[in-house]
């Protein structure tokens, strides 16, 4: 079994500006995104929607400061982190997430135990 995390960057200002409806709706892709990693025998271990990153606090060398690290139009929104057999049939369910983001990005965890 390997762990995998999906990051779900986008654009914060859409989300600000979307109606309940459009939220509603991606809400459901998310729901929808669980249901099939279910039944394929994915397991999701954890998994958030993150803040605004305006509420993100950035520790560096010269101390702490107020908001993401990067200054950049997409900021990280969520992750799940997924144990799976079968990174293929991962990536192909996470197409329903991308409809209407853009895209995730799904990447394999380091194991330090072996």
């Amino acid at each position: 079994m390997t762990t995998y995390v999906v990051l779900l960057p986008g654009d914060e200002a859409v989300w600000e500006s979307a109606t309940e409806e459009e939220r509603a709706s991606m809400y459901a892709r998310h729901g929808e995104f669980a249901r099939r990693l279910a039944e394929r025998g994915h397991t999701v271990t954890a998994g958030a929607e993150l803040t605004h990153s305006r509420q993100a606090r950035t520790v560096r060398v010269d101390g702490v400061t107020d908001g993401p690290y990067a200054e950049t139009v997409e900021q990280l929104g969520g992750f799940y982190v997924i144990d799976s057999d079968d990174l293929d049939d991962l990536l192909a369910i996470c197409g329903v997430l991308v409809d209407g983001v853009g895209g995730v990005e799904v990447r394999t965890t380091v194991d330090h135990s072996s």
